[in-house]
């Protein structure tokens, strides 16, 4: 069984590669490379899959994973400039496929215990664009 549970946070963040000329890094990430940044809404869900407990019903208690996405995600996130405020973005371009990719990672040793694990993170950059992802083996096998 899946359970997902959504959170949003709002913050900044330049899409660039450093090193590259300007010219390079326009034509690669069109106005994201835009050295003052610029924001978005994010909306992240999580899915986390396991068998209910045959007393609670529950696979995890939503309360708890809203508390984990709130303390791993929310508080870190929302309202920060990625690149200079949260790491690994200092040295990492905080693309929305990064930024889902560390969500994961920050996650999933705190989901995959008790017979759960961390199914999917999707992360949303506007309405109408989303990464899906489900951990470098799924990913990349």
């Amino acid at each position: 069984m899946l359970i997902t549970r959504k959170v949003e946070f709002s913050a900044s963040h330049v899409c660039r590669v450093p090193g590259w000329p300007d010219e390079e890094n326009r034509a690669s990430f069109g106005g994201a490379a835009n050295p003052h940044g610029h924001g978005h809404n994010f909306v992240l869900e999580v899915s986390v899959e396991g068998r209910p407990d045959p007393v609670t019903g529950m696979v995890l208690d939503l309360r708890e994973l809203k508390d984990l996405l709130n303390q791993e995600v929310v508080s870190l996130f929302d309202h920060r400039f990625l690149n200079y405020e949260v790491p690994p973005f200092h040295e990492v371009n905080p693309t929305a496929e990064n930024i889902a990719r560390n969500i994961w990672q920050r996650l999933e040793p705190r989901i995959n215990r008790d017979g759960r694990k961390l199914r999917q993170v999707r992360l949303f950059e506007t309405p109408d664009l989303y990464v899906d992802y489900a951990g470098e083996n799924e990913c990349f096998a």
